[in-house]
């Protein structure tokens, strides 16, 4: 085994999704949950034990209010870069189409974390069971070996956390996946671990507004990494809490693919964060689509091409377009 296996990221405070030894399932279809392969490398299932909703039930109050009463930092400077020798391999996996997405709308607000609220389409559903596919691939290319485990780590607001269900019920039930996790003789872990650090950037005065509002904000994320215009989460902010993130996994795993399972902005900062990159304020030309999983690389000449954003017109179907690409 190398020194590498998966992990996907959530949020700073550390839950799990299931408490003792029950387990979630998706929140879409009553298909079995996948396991965690066995040293024999087989694949079993279990049958549904809860929705969405139950999972929801299953939180403690003081967990969900920990996330929901959370204020956004105020910070001086971009923090330290992260380390240069990591100890785990990171993926970044955007959330699938939400109906926040078909509404139009920032959907930042605190109070999402532990919610129904905002979910994914059904479309949303199928891009984030497609991902598992792009997942493998990925992983492949970023040198996976044979008995390398996989765990993932989400936001918890809806969007995010059942795209990492879809994408589980992607690797357990494509038959084209089970056959390449069996190749890897890759162990994947079913439990989801729920971190707020990988919430959604917060957007202040703009949340809830239309999603052009967007453009007020970017531009300015370029030229000053530190600043809090209409109240939005800075980039040195959502930086600060990603460095604390990885920290906290770094000590709590050796040698795991980490995938990080969040939302578009927090994302694509992590990527240029985590890349070295100059200007990290420049995120928003690194645009990640719905559903798309990308490794978090180290240098800044693996960053793709940019891809520098349009405003969408007010009043146009480019509202919607703008949020896939």
């Amino acid at each position: 085994m190398t020194a590498f296996s998966t992990v996907l990221l959530i949020t700073s405070t550390t839950i799990f999704c299931c408490f003792g030894a029950k387990s979630q399932t998706s929140a879409f279809s009553n298909l079995p949950n996948f396991e965690t392969r066995s040293c024999q490398h087989r694949l079993q299932t279990r049958p549904l034990q809860s929705s969405y909703a139950e999972y929801l039930e299953s939180i403690p109050e003081s967990i969900k209010e920990i996330a929901r009463n959370s204020e956004p930092l105020v910070v001086e400077k971009m923090p330290s870069p992260l380390p240069e020798n990591l100890r785990n391999k990171y993926y970044l996996l955007r959330h699938g189409q939400s109906t926040a997405n078909i509404a139009e709308i920032i959907s930042s607000s605190r109070s999402l974390a532990y919610s129904e609220k905002h979910g994914l389409t059904l479309l949303g559903y199928e891009q984030g069971r497609q991902s598992a596919n792009q997942l493998l691939d990925v992983l492949i290319q970023e040198g996976a070996s044979k008995g390398d485990t996989m765990v993932f780590v989400s936001s918890p607001f809806a969007r995010a956390r059942q795209t990492a269900e879809a994408c589980l019920d992607g690797l357990r039930m494509e038959e084209k996946n089970q056959q390449r996790i069996a190749e890897l003789e890759l162990t994947i872990k079913e439990d989801i671990q729920m971190e707020n650090g990988l919430m959604e950037r917060y957007f202040g005065r703009l949340d809830f507004d239309r999603i052009y509002t967007y453009a007020y904000v970017w531009p300015m994320d370029a030229i000053n990494t530190t600043h809090t215009a209409f109240g939005v989460e800075s980039v040195a902010a959502v930086c600060t809490r990603l460095y604390g993130l990885v920290e906290q996994l770094e000590s709590q795993y050796q040698g795991h693919h980490i995938v990080l399972v969040s939302h578009a902005d927090v994302l694509q900062i992590a990527q240029l964060y985590g890349a070295n990159a100059q200007n990290v304020g420049t995120f928003s030309s690194y645009r990640f689509k719905n559903g798309e999983v990308r490794a978090m690389k180290r240098t800044p000449d693996s960053l793709p091409e940019p891809s520098p954003l349009e405003a969408p017109q007010r009043g146009t179907a480019k509202f919607v377009e703008a949020q896939s690409k």
